[in-house]
């Protein structure tokens, strides 16, 4: 089995920027998973389904034109020969998406594509719940975090102003893959360390891992 190192965390904790630089000093193929949640939100938003309308989200999944693949070390969404960008940061899609996400359907189709990726390649794949159930067993989990106050400004600095407190409350309260500290996994708070600190971190620890194995 190829390495699967998993970084989870809160939104706005720097995790994406983190998982980015790791998987380009590894060498490895760095897996977007909140692009695929976005992805599916887009499109059910595109058809003019209310993402809190769980049936209709349920029944319209099977034919759910998305596709996963990559673009040199980083994993692409498309919506048949398109491939998803700025459509996936809209704030209507930020707004649902944590709903979307919720959805135990949903999530299955989209952890069995997750997994698939690490069949063929080496991975840093960031997200939620990527150490509890994406790759439970992984040896390599990191659960990166900040205060509230630091998400909040980083959120803000990246024009979104959704609240930091409720994307929390919904991702770590929903019943199907909550967010949450894997018991093995180390704890980076970012709030007083630069990205170049965390990144130099966490790769350290890695291969010390890499080395022991």
């Amino acid at each position: 089995m190829h390495p699967a190192i998993a970084i989870d965390g809160p939104a706005a904790s720097g995790k994406s920027t983190v998982a980015k630089l790791i998987a380009d000093r590894l060498g490895y193929t760095f897996i977007n998973t909140g692009a695929m949640y976005r992805a599916v939100t887009w499109y059910m938003l595109e058809q003019g389904i209310n993402p809190a309308d769980t049936a209709a989200v349920q029944e319209s999944l099977p034919s759910v034109p998305l596709s996963f693949g990559k673009d040199g070390s980083r994993s692409v969404v498309l919506c048949g020969q398109r491939v998803l960008g700025e459509e996936l940061t809209k704030q209507q899609v930020n707004d649902h998406v944590s709903t979307i996400a919720a959805i135990p359907e949903v999530r299955a189709l989209l952890v069995e594509r997750q997994r698939e990726y690490n069949r063929r390649e080496p991975v840093v794949m960031e997200g939620r719940d990527i150490g509890t159930v994406v790759f439970p067993d992984t040896p390599f989990k990191y659960f990166v975090t900040a205060s509230e106050e630091v998400r909040a400004a980083r959120r803000a600095a990246e024009g979104l102003t959704d609240s930091i407190a409720e994307r929390d409350r919904k991702d770590s309260s929903r019943a199907t893959a909550p967010l949450a500290q894997a018991p093995d996994a180390l704890l980076v708070d970012t709030s007083d360390m630069t990205i170049d600190q965390v990144v130099r971190f966490i790769t350290d620890n890695i291969q010390q891992k890499l080395s022991s194995r």
